[in-house]
């Protein structure tokens, strides 16, 4: 399975599937993971793989111990979604 990475130098968490890029732009302030913008290859959409994205991201965010303040519309929609995660949020 395809697991999600923090490529720091570009300031954002990316997951590959089937050669294509979804990937969450983000920046920490404090002990808050802040994220702007979530985009996925057009060509992966509808499969699912921005909420894996999603939860890759948001398994780093406890792991690190961070809350999360989601600024992109999809993020947002996404948490909202999905009450296990309610307590990251900032």
């Amino acid at each position: 399975m395809d697991t999600v990475t923090d490529n720091a130098a570009r300031g954002r968490f990316e997951l590959i599937e089937g050669g294509k890029l979804a990937f969450a732009d983000y920046q920490v302030r404090d002990d808050v993971l802040v994220l702007p913008h979530v985009e996925a290859d057009p060509a992966l959409r509808g499969q699912g793989t921005a909420g894996r994205l999603m939860e890759g991201v948001l398994a780093i965010a406890r792991e690190r111990g961070l809350k999360v303040l989601p600024v992109c519309g999809y993020a947002a929609a996404w948490i909202r979604r999905h009450p296990e995660h309610h307590d990251l949020r900032a």
